[in-house]
């Protein structure tokens, strides 16, 4: 069972209204050969804010964010239907060029991977690929930048050219964080990106996301109610292959719409 959220106790943040989405989300629904994975999703995820998904374990928020940058398309058996608006187009048209697209839709995974690379060469991998530096100097500004932005840089910069995989779980985490937005995506797709970790790690990547929401739009998956009520402005609840519900983070927590909501909050289903 769910552990219960005491909502009086939650450090919620407001959602503004009117704020323009950055992706719209229209009748997406998923399948894996005949099994249905999502069912017509509908959501707006507005920019510049951390929008947290939540439910239990098997309920299509992990699948949802992957079809943000057609992760799916890597499993053979898996059909996307409907239509998710980035930038004002649709990213399932087929003209899109898939690896421009996962540049403008970074993401982060659950379990940190670094490449088998120098700090140095993880950061700079992204930049390389996609030609964003003219010269040396260049890479080199925009990898220090990647990596104080990542909260990283004290602690590396006297050892960019030590493997990244060397580094503490935390620290290859934020290496990946540096490594996603080094390409200066619009959008970070994080999936559970702090479940592999302890709570002082687990507490330096919250602070992380919340700076980085400035300059990015965060959409992460957990597990953790408190860690969607601390760092997110907007909140959306799955169900069983459905979006049940979406809105600011305070009210999803304190007056849900919907009865399945309320007992997800509560611990009665999950």
């Amino acid at each position: 069972m769910q552990e219960p959220v005491y909502v009086e106790t939650l450090s919620v943040k407001s959602v503004h209204d009117e704020v323009k989405p950055v992706i719209s989300a229209k009748d997406v629904t998923v399948s894996y050969a005949d099994k249905v994975a999502l069912n017509s999703v509908t959501l707006n995820v507005p920019a510049n804010q951390v929008t947290s998904l939540i439910g239990p374990s098997g309920c299509g928020k992990t699948t949802f964010l992957r079809c943000l940058n057609r992760m799916n398309d890597l499993i053979d058996i898996c059909r996307v239907r409907g239509e998710i608006i980035v930038a004002g187009q649709n990213i399932y048209d087929p003209a899109v060029d898939v690896v421009t697209l996962r540049a403008h839709v970074g993401m982060v995974f659950q379990k940190a991977n670094p490449f088998p690379k120098s700090i140095f060469e993880n950061v700079a991998y992204g930049l390389r690929i996609h030609n964003m530096a003219a010269s040396k100097s260049e890479l080199e500004d925009r990898v220090e930048l990647s990596l104080k932005r990542a909260g990283l840089w004290d602690e590396v910069s006297d050892r960019l050219n030590d493997t990244g995989t060397g580094l503490s779980g935390g620290q290859q985490q934020r290496l990946c964080i540096a490594r996603t937005i080094a390409v200066e995506p619009q959008v970070v797709l994080m999936d559970e990106p702090c479940s592999a970790l302890d709570p002082v790690a687990t507490a330096r990547i919250e602070e992380l996301i919340d700076d980085l929401r400035e300059k990015f739009t965060i959409i992460i998956v957990t597990h953790s109610m408190h860690q969607a009520a601390r760092i997110s402005q907007s909140t959306a609840f799955f169900h069983m292959g459905e979006l049940v519900e979406h809105g600011p983070t305070e009210k999803i927590f304190t007056t849900p719409k919907d009865t399945r909501t309320e007992s997800y909050i509560t611990g009665r289903i999950g």
